[in-house]
Order: structure tokens, then C-alpha cells, then sequence
């Protein structure tokens, strides 16, 4: 099968280094154009660039694949089929229609729950303990397309959204691989369409996602910590002033410190830093404060010289 493949981020690259492995007829590798990167502003070409150059694979990087001389280019590529695996631009009409297998789309979820941008994110956010991968036919609308193969994936209650994106990522290069070498020549795979009534959405996160607000649930905030792992991180204010990132932090089951005010810390005889919550508290285990490099609790209350009555702000303080 003559493909075209079309991605960007990390969780593209498996998918892409499957269809290497097994041999697939790539004729072309679309990804975003090099991005300025860091304090020098260095462009920085995305990790489906860097894979698809280390296999020798002709590489494309429109800044819109909608203009019409890509449009051109990909007929002229002749493609049975086209592969789109986190790749960041909505795919026009014109190609869509163009391969006569379709264009296949892997997406982070099990369709039609967590449609949109970021499901790997809600899922953890949710509390989910099951997610997955589908496989489906691309139409012109967000995640709508009808349905050719899912996985189920669980959910580890240690998983953040890094960890979880890896698991899913080689599922979905395995899915992937199946549906191909399953495909009849010139049509699309099998499919079936999505109930639609049990669709639910998984925006993209912005960086007000992270604020944590201690007025919720203890494990309501743990998940919001898993869930932002990657970008853009959880986040309070200690004292109503330093910016502090939370990256690990546990739900407390028992101990003395269960009924502690939302946002207020309880610095523990073994040097453990509790918060209070809405409901139970939370045993905060990593964090990193505004430009200092990540401490465990016991470094934090050390060199901030927490005590028993400091607080972290229940809610977004703009210092």
C-alpha cells in the first residue's frame, strides 16, 4: 500500500516507525514546519521530522496543507491511503477525498468519548481507569469519522499523561499496523459509524487549566496533577505569593492530618508536607517553585522554612 503519512508530535513517532519496520510504501512524510525553540529562539524541526530523515523518507512541511501546490504534490505522490497521527492541522475536503482508502486517523481515545485535542489529559483529569485508541475514517469534522478498530487501555493509578501517552502511542502503532495490512486495495477499511448522543469533548488546555484549587477533593487535585504532566503543570501559590508547581502528590488515606482546611499545610513529624482539601488531604511528594530547580517535600519545607499553618492559595492569585 502506497501511504502517505502525516504527524508531529512524539506520540506520532511509533506509529510512524511501525509502518518503517513493516515495510510499507511510504511515499512522503508531512509534518509542521521547524518551530522556534528555547531562549534563542533555534528552530527546532518536529520529532516526526527527525524520525522520517533518520529512514531517508521525503519530507513535506506545508505551512497549510489546504494550498492548493500541496494539494498538487500529494496527487502527484498518488497515495492509496493517508495516515494523519497527531499532526495539528485540520485536513481539507480536497484531501480527504484523495486517496482511495481514505484517510486514516489514530485518536487517543475510544471514540466518541474525549473528542477533541487533549484526551489523554481528561482522561486523567476525569479520573478515568479505561481509556484507549480508535482507529477511524477521517470526515471533515473534529473526531467524528466513522469507526475501524479500538483498543481498550487501562488507566494505572500512577500514570500521569506522559506515561499514558507512551502506552497509548505503541498501541496505536500496533492498531495501526493491523487495519492496514487488513485493508482491501482501493477502498476504505471496514467501518461503522459513531453514536454521536455519547460523544463528550477533551479541549485543548490552556495554562489556566493548571491552577489548583484546594476546594475540591483531594483526588480531584491529584488528577488535575497527572493530567497536566506534560503541559502545563498544576500549580498554587504558597503563601499567596511563590508560584509552585506540584508534579507528584499523593491522596492520604488516614493519619491524623485528614481534617485540615482547603489550601492549609500540615508539616508532619516525619517531614511530610499535608494539604487540606474539601475532601481529605493530599501529601504533596515533588514540586518546583517559580525558576528553582524540582525538590522533594522534605527540601522544600527546608528551604522555605515551611511550618504547620502555612497555606498554598485555594485558588488562582495572580502574584
Amino acid at each position: 500500500m502506497r501511504i502517505v503519512f502525516m504527524g508531529t508530535s512524539e506520540f506520532s513517532v511509533p506509529s510512524l516507525q511501525a509502518l518503517v519496520a513493516q515495510n510499507f510504501d511510504i511515499m512522503g512524510v508531512v509534518t509542521q514546519p521547524d518551530r522556534p525553540s528555547g531562549r534563542g529562539k533555534r528552530l527546532v524541526p518536529s520529532p516526526v521530522k527527525i524520525t522520517a530523515s533518520h529512514h531517508n523518507l521525503r519530507v513535506y512541511q506545508p505551512e497549510r496543507v489546504r494550498k492548493p501546490d500541496f494539494i498538487r504534490t500529494l496527487r502527484e505522490l498518488q497515495p492509496e491511503a493517508i495516515v494523519v497521527v497527531a499532526f495539528g492541522q485540520i485536513i481539507p475536503k480536497t484531501v480527504l477525498d484523495l486517496p482511495p482508502c481514505g484517510c486514516i486517523n489514530v485518536h487517543p481515545s475510544l471514540l466518541p468519548k474525549y473528542r477533541g485535542a487533549a484526551p489523554i489529559q481528561w482522561a486523567l483529569i476525569n479520573g478515568e481507569e479505561e481509556t484507549g485508541v480508535t482507529i477511524m475514517l477521517l470526515d471533515e469534522t473534529e473526531d467524528t469519522g466513522d469507526i475501524i478498530l479500538q483498543r481498550r487501555v487501562s488507566v494505572a493509578p500512577e500514570d500521569n499523561a506522559a506515561t499514558l501517552s507512551d502506552r497509548l502511542a505503541s498501541t496505536a502503532a500496533t492498531l495501526l499496523v493491523e487495519v492496514l495490512d487488513a485493508s482491501p486495495k482501493n477502498a476504505p477499511p471496514p467501518h461503522t459509524p459513531q453514536n454521536h448522543d455519547q460523544a463528550t469533548h477533551a479541549p485543548k488546555l490552556t495554562k489556566e487549566s493548571g491552577h489548583i484549587n484546594w476546594e475540591v477533593p483531594a483526588i480531584n487535585i491529584c488528577n488535575l496533577v497527572r493530567g497536566t504532566a506534560i503541559w502545563p503543570g498544576a500549580h498554587t501559590f504558597f503563601n499567596g505569593e511563590l508560584r509552585v508547581k506540584i508534579l507528584e502528590c499523593h491522596v492520604m488515606v488516614d493519619g491524623p492530618e485528614k481534617n485540615v482546611p482547603p489550601g492549609y499545610i500540615v508539616v508532619t513529624p516525619q517531614r511530610d508536607l499535608v494539604v487540606g482539601t474539601s475532601a481529605g488531604t493530599v501529601r504533596v511528594a515533588r514540586m518546583q517553585p517559580a525558576n528553582k530547580q524540582i525538590m522533594d517535600a522534605n527540601e522544600f519545607i527546608n528551604g522555605y522554612r515551611v511550618e504547620t499553618g502555612a497555606r498554598f492559595a485555594p485558588q488562582f492569585e495572580d502574584s
